[in-house]
């Protein structure tokens, strides 16, 4: 079994489409058929489901799937293990991070990465935090930038970068912008704007209207910050959201009302990463750019993230 083969395997179940794979590993779709079709005549055993519309994985293709994500994420932590001992960093950084993250500014934390190890080729994508911290443990990120959700699996740890509240955002023109707070009663029927399901900010608002025992009707839902301030912004609901989120220049005019008893509503930003064992030697040297030990206080200062 070659590794050629399983990063084949996993990029077709990744992508669900033969095509789509081959363009993305920069291969012929005849060769990567082959490679798969070689595999599972190794394995004995069928991997994928084929039809003329779909490919989808066969019982044995998922059971396989874990172990082949966590054989390269291996093999590739060996290759650079060996150029660290050489005085090298060189490979690849994956990486993933929430939109407007807090407590680290990302694209300068990456900037100066890049100029301390320019061999070293960075990756980075944006997804919503429960996603983000999923694919960490899987061994498809070397680390990610995310908000504490809960639930975190045993292969993830998660190193504190900044913790701040939630704050009720709503247009300057409504009814409970002018309140010194709000009850969580007061929003039963409010129509609220958030983001979708993976993200971190609704994650934690769900979260605590559960445990208030409170019901709330999320009408519109949006992948982007700028997006939710606008529909704010043009009085469609209100949002729940982080307190630096309401410091932006596009929520002049918004009005950052506190909740009553917001004791479930900490928005705690993290760095998530695999176990000490692990964590790839890139992944090590951009958290030794990385001031874990920054005041709450500098918020303003360090928040940022992408599209932030």
């Amino acid at each position: 079994m070659e590794l050629r083969h399983l990063e084949y395997f996993v990029t077709v179940a990744e992508e669900c489409h033969f095509t789509r794979a081959a363009q993305r590993l920069m291969v012929s779709q005849s060769g990567l058929s082959a490679s798969v079709r070689e595999l599972e005549r190794e394995l004995g055993t069928a991997l994928f489901a084929r039809t003329t519309r779909s490919v989808g994985l066969t019982e044995a293709g998922r059971a396989l799937l874990a172990e082949a994500r966590r054989t390269l994420s291996a093999a590739r932590a060996a290759k650079d293990a060996v150029a660290a001992v050489q005085g090298l960093l060189r490979g690849t950084l994956t990486l993933g991070t929430e939109q407007c993250i807090a407590g680290v500014h990302v694209p300068g934390l990456l900037a100066r990465f890049n100029q301390r190890h320019p061999q070293v080729e960075i990756r980075l994508r944006q997804a919503g935090s429960a996603q983000l911290i999923e694919e960490v443990g899987s061994g498809r990120l070397d680390l990610a930038f995310a908000i504490d959700c809960g639930d975190t699996p045993r292969t993830v740890r998660m190193l504190p970068l900044t913790d701040e509240p939630m704050m009720l955002l709503c247009h300057g023109d409504h009814a409970l912008g002018g309140a010194a707070e709000v009850s969580w009663h007061e929003l039963r029927d409010e129509p609220f704007i958030d983001f979708h399901s993976d993200w971190g900010p609704r994650r934690v608002g769900d979260a605590a209207f559960a445990a208030a025992g409170i019901g709330r009707q999320v009408s519109l839902e949006v992948n982007d910050v700028h997006s939710l301030l606008e529909l704010v912004h043009e009085s469609l609901g209100v949002a729940l959201v982080p307190q630096h989120f309401a410091r932006k220049p596009e929520a002049k005019g918004l009005r950052a009302v506190p909740l009553a008893g917001a004791e479930h509503l900490t928005y705690s930003s993290v760095t998530a990463l695999p176990q000490e064992e692990s964590t790839s030697p890139a992944a090590r040297g951009l958290l030794g750019l990385l001031d874990m030990t920054a005041p709450a206080s500098t918020l303003d200062a360090t928040v940022g993230g992408l599209g932030g």
